[in-house]
């Protein structure tokens, strides 16, 4: 095993006057750390659609994470979704990527848009085995992972963009690889990625998408821990054990909250610094304190968090606030989405008097629920998260 992890992010666009999509993507985890990514494209758009690929990706993915082979799983959904008796073509396509301890990947692709892998920051072909299973024409590949490498699975929504409008033929394969090219160095996140390449579909389609797009975004990088102190603990004799274990953990640290940071002042002595730029009128202003990466308000900021964090993981429209913005949640933002794989909780069960006033809907439960909320919007988002309460 080694210390390469897979960020993995996907974002769709639906057929225009559709409510539902007809792609569907499935991330299974399997026990020991390999990941199961499933992008299946139903025929058409709307409900019919939606069912059709969902049924796909579900089962792929399930009998895949339960170890069955290849040919197996195409043979049941061969079975399963027949080859449509009017226009002659598969019920649902897929491309599956199968992410083996971090080390190997494997891809299975059954007529979606081949897979556009991005190495040392250049568009870089790799090998293809074609093999025949139930008729049905299967492109298998195997890959020795590095770290950067990025990889773009799609459906036929994508190069479908842009006919009769920006371009004659559609958005070319070339193409699509060159833009995600252009736009590699700059660091994005697996999901912003997708963002940026399905917002510009979008713009390909002038706001009304002739078809269901898709693009799923694996990118290889390297484990980052990443540590967040948030609330004084209820027994102030654990104090010293409390930043003791925080500050003894590998990464960046981050303090959450007024006393928790006086305290953390107090065991580093040093002198916490205090700032009065108001970034933004709803978030209170940092501080800065020697050893401690970034120092925030308490339950205020941590809400904007996970405002931005649940909009995150669903249409990410949020993006460009909190990717450029100075105040403290923008900041919290850019650390535990971007630069964080693993991040370590430890949070106080200290009640704070201040958030006793009835007229302030603040109280010890809303504040454990940010917690437990954000932690699983950050494991949605793919991050490990280990939660310690003191």
């Amino acid at each position: 095993m080694n210390d390469l992890c897979a960020d993995i992010g996907y974002k769709s666009v639906n057929h225009f006057g559709e409510q539902l999509c007809g792609d569907h993507v499935d991330i299974i985890e399997q026990e020991d750390g390999s990941e199961v990514i499933v992008l299946a494209d139903g025929l058409g758009s709307g409900v019919k659609a939606s069912i059709l690929s969902t049924l796909t990706s579900k089962i792929i993915s399930t009998m895949m994470a339960s170890g069955l082979p290849l040919e197996e799983c195409v043979s049941t959904i061969a079975a399963t979704l027949p080859v449509c008796s009017v226009r002659g073509v598969a019920y649902s396509t897929f491309t599956i990527i199968n992410l083996i301890n971090n080390e190997t990947a494997e891809f299975i692709q059954y007529d979606n848009p081949q897979i556009i892998m991005i190495r040392n920051e250049k568009f870089t072909d790799y090998p293809k085995s074609e093999i025949n299973i139930d008729g049905k024409k299967i492109y298998k590949s195997v890959i020795k992972l590095q770290e950067n490498d990025v990889f773009v699975a799609m459906s036929d929504g994508c190069p479908h963009a842009g006919i009769g409008t920006a371009y004659n033929f559609g958005w070319k394969y070339e193409d699509i690889a060159s833009f995600v090219e252009t736009i590699i160095p700059a660091g994005y996140t697996s999901k912003t990625l997708s963002t940026i390449l399905i917002n510009e579909c979008t713009k390909l389609y002038d706001g009304k998408p002739g078809d269901d797009a898709t693009a799923c975004v694996i990118r290889i990088r390297k484990r980052v821990p990443m540590n967040l102190l948030f609330g004084p603990p209820s027994n102030r004799d654990d104090c010293g054990r409390m930043m003791s274990l925080f500050f003894s953990k590998e990464g960046k640290h981050i303090i959450c909250g007024g006393t928790t940071s006086s305290i953390a002042a107090d065991y580093l002595k040093k002198p916490l610094r205090p700032t009065l730029n108001f970034e933004r009128s709803d978030v209170p202003p940092i501080a800065e304190l020697e050893g401690v990466d970034l120092v925030t308000e308490g339950v205020i900021t941590v809400n904007k968090v996970l405002e931005y964090a649940k909009d995150y993981i669903q249409d990410n429209s949020g993006y460009e606030k909190w990717s450029c913005g100075r105040d403290g949640a923008s900041l919290i933002c850019r650390m535990l989405f971007e630069e964080a794989t693993d991040i370590n909780f430890f949070v106080g069960r200290a009640v704070n008097p201040a958030h006793q006033n009835p007229d302030l809907p603040i109280n010890f439960n809303i504040k454990m629920n940010l917690v437990k909320e954000l932690s699983e919007c950050l494991k949605k988002m793919g991050k490990k998260i280990k939660v310690s309460y003191f």
